[in-house]
């Protein structure tokens, strides 16, 4: 049997009658970049997230710019963060010349610890970045009470978890911003790249609607350094339709996660944790695997796709040699870099399709 690891093709094969009259009428109109079928789409996000403003910007790594620069950090800052993170979180905080400061991760969420946040804070940091991973929301309360004690922003990584709640909050309006992801992979994909970013601040939105546009208002008069993170029209369109889905693929993709669980229950391998007041969206099925490498192996020769988020920690990265952290300065997201692996749990999946993963895995483990 073949598991692959994400079918973008199947998706779009259910919903491609919806999709394709979407792409023509923006086609028509000719108002590719911005414009109605993008103003369209933010206020439906806004609505799904449940906040004031929501701005669609190209990427999710351009959001975490913006974001950024939308709250002034810049030379000389400092950000917290967590070193288990796809790399775009730390690199929007070195792109604006500002410094990345790491803290450990949950051995349980993989998210960032707070209890080792509060030891980072220097009175050169401006800024949190909690990311929420695999699709789970990171633990807000301390972080925002972090926050408030020392007057920091709070920006949500949200790239893999839209959807997913804390306490019923949906994440990305818990902070004073959220940044969020539609790469195709993601559980809400364009047909490219694109993202967004959400804050209930009317002034911090107005500003973030210029920098968007290369700081221009009007047209030709700039009165801040922005930049070209305009979300196309195209995606704006695609994102509309499949949003009316997004609910139903992360409840299918939760009913998956249930089922790995119950499979793979007394086996080898540990499965993902849910803290209680949290919902999840499961962007990744992560499990902790010992062996790992040789089950990715296995798994493959026998048709199963799988990956690992992340093999290598932020602060060991060659471009961050210049912060000075070592081999040991993060025990917790060492070790889950060498024990991770990743599931299939796309919603197409089948129970068969899931079963014989989970079987796969249990026969290696003989």
């Amino acid at each position: 049997m073949q598991v692959p690891m994400l079918d973008l093709r199947a998706q779009y094969a259910s919903i491609k009658e919806e999709i394709l009259p979407a792409m023509a009428a923006v086609c028509d109109s000719q108002q590719l970049c911005l414009g109605p079928a993008v103003e369209l789409f933010e206020r439906q996000i806004a609505q799904y997230c449940g906040c004031r403003h929501a701005i669609g910007v190209s990427s999710g790594s351009d959001a975490l710019l913006a974001a950024l620069m939308a709250t002034g950090v810049g030379s000389g800052d400092e950000v917290i963060t967590t070193p288990f993170t796809f790399f775009a979180t730390a690199g929007a905080v070195a792109r604006l010349c500002a410094r990345p400061v790491f803290a450990d991760v949950d051995p349980e969420t993989f998210n960032i610890d707070p209890a080792q946040i509060a030891s980072k804070v220097t009175r050169k940091t401006k800024a949190i970045i909690p990311v929420h991973l695999f699709g789970q929301v990171a633990e807000m309360k301390p972080v925002l009470s972090l926050g408030k004690k020392h007057g920091l922003h709070v920006i949500e990584d949200a790239a893999q978890s839209i959807g997913a709640t804390q306490d019923g909050v949906r994440c990305g309006t818990i902070g004073q911003i959220g940044c969020f992801s539609f790469y195709p992979t993601k559980n809400l994909g364009g047909f490219g790249d694109g993202g967004l970013i959400t804050t209930d601040d009317e002034a911090l939105a107005a500003r973030l609607r210029v920098i968007r546009d290369h700081g221009q208002n009007p047209r030709y008069h700039y009165h801040l350094i922005g930049g070209n993170f305009r979300l196309d029209g195209l995606q704006g369109a695609v994102l509309s339709v499949k949003l009316r889905y997004l609910d139903q693929w992360n409840r299918r993709r939760q009913d998956n996660a249930g089922l790995y669980d119950r499979l793979l229950a007394g086996s080898p391998v540990k499965t993902p944790r849910v803290e209680r007041n949290n919902v999840s969206v499961y962007h990744q099925y992560t499990i902790l695997a010992p062996q790992r490498d040789g089950l990715q192996r296995y798994l493959a020769d026998h048709g199963v796709g799988s990956a690992i988020f992340y093999p290598k920690p932020l602060h060991l990265q060659p471009c961050f040699a210049y912060l000075g952290y070592k081999a040991g300065d993060f025990p917790v997201t060492e070790r889950a870099c060498q024990e991770v692996l990743s599931l299939p749990i796309h919603p197409e999946l089948t129970d068969q399709q899931i079963e014989y993963v989970a079987d796969t895995i249990r026969s290696f483990y003989g």
